[in-house]
């Protein structure tokens, strides 16, 4: 092991859980979609990442980070909300791979479309100054996405300080998010918030002390919980049959 100092541990340790909230709110939008609608949201990257992209704009438009961090997640709820009653609605009654794919499919368009308004060069966000941050079933599951997309783009704009706004941002966070919904339990929120702050201390630290490791640490994890428990830590068997 290294030699490392205590305040460069804290600092790791800090930053990963920075990460860790931001993989907490992507993993929450995936399991209310889920649990919710059984609808495997593969779009939830490209969301993500238009949080970080609609969250620069807005800042650079009102010169407020606070202002666009209320708007960005509100644009792209509602960006939520119309995926949900054009494109998902039409899919429910059928089987999982119909979305899954339709979301696939999306996400390649909000990239590309992302990239002819942004441009292909990645863009960076300024952080805030010394802060740290019985009813209708149809009408539900349109809430239920349209919220999933807004904490998508809070996480993407909440991303931006640390990681920049670039249009590939959200193909490598949603397959990480994917593994700390199916570590946690799928559709489980607590499972989400859990094992979200978990993965986000593993990859940082490991990110710190075995850089080589990091990009298959979460697989190794996501491995090791589905030994010991098939369903996930907080998961209900047979949610996803």
């Amino acid at each position: 092991m290294p030699d490392v100092s205590l305040a460069a541990l804290a600092a790791q340790v800090f930053t990963g859980l920075v990460l860790g909230m931001i993989f907490v709110l992507l993993a929450i939008g995936l399991s209310l979609i889920f649990g919710l609608m059984t609808v495997v949201n593969f779009s939830h990257g490209a969301l993500y990442m238009l949080g970080a992209y609609v969250g620069f704009t807005l800042l650079r438009l009102t010169g407020s980070f606070a202002a666009a961090l209320v708007l960005a997640p509100l644009l792209v709820g509602t960006l939520g909300l119309l995926i949900e009653r054009f494109l998902i609605r039409r899919l429910y009654g059928r089987g999982p791979d119909d979305p899954l794919l339709l979301t696939f499919g999306l996400s390649l368009v909000v990239v590309e479309t992302a990239r002819l308004i942004w441009g292909k060069i990645g863009l960076t966000l300024d952080p805030p100054r010394a802060l740290a941050l019985g009813l209708d079933v149809g009408r539900i599951w349109f809430l239920v996405f349209g919220i999933g997309a807004g904490l998508a783009g809070l996480a993407g704009i909440l991303a931006g300080p640390m990681r920049g706004a670039y249009a590939e941002m959200g193909v490598t966070i949603i397959i990480e998010s994917f593994v700390v919904v199916v570590v946690g339990g799928m559709g489980s929120l607590l499972g989400a918030v859990v094992s979200g702050l978990v993965i986000g201390q593993i990859v940082s630290l490991t990110t710190f002390f075995a850089p080589k490791l990091a990009e298959i640490v979460v697989f190794i994890t996501m491995a090791i919980v589905l030994l010991v428990r098939p369903s996930g830590l907080f998961g209900e068997a047979g949610l996803a049959e």
